[in-house]
């Protein structure tokens, strides 16, 4: 990997832990519902950053604090889905252009 290469995957992630708030609301408003390994896996795939399942959780307590999203127990695992504060919210970044080019901009080059 050159060195600009791995700049360029430490800004993304930077960026993406810096959203990772948004990216888990655009997630569960395309899905409806998923767990925090899902989000994992997602974001692993989408944005080819692997984050720790503390990041995650940390994140989707402090969303269910905030009442953007709620958590259930299925049958063997927490669910997350959006409360309706939560769709607001996301609805309300989707629908601005920039913040549409941004998501798009941070998904992971095809090439790699």
């Amino acid at each position: 990997m050159s060195e600009a290469s791995h700049e360029l995957k430490v800004f993304r992630l930077g960026l993406v832990k810096k959203l990772i708030d948004y990216i888990i609301l655009k997630y569960l408003k395309e899905r409806g519902k998923a767990s925090g390994y899902d989000l994992i896996s997602q974001i692993n795939q989408d944005y080819g950053i692997l984050l720790s399942s503390g990041t995650i959780y940390g994140k989707l307590y402090a969303l269910e604090r905030k009442g953007l999203i709620k958590g259930e127990w299925g049958e063997r695992k927490r669910e997350f889905t959006l409360t309706k504060k939560g769709e607001r919210t996301i609805d309300a970044i989707l629908k601005d252009p920039t913040a549409a080019k941004l998501f798009k901009m941070l998904e992971k080059p095809k090439e790699e």
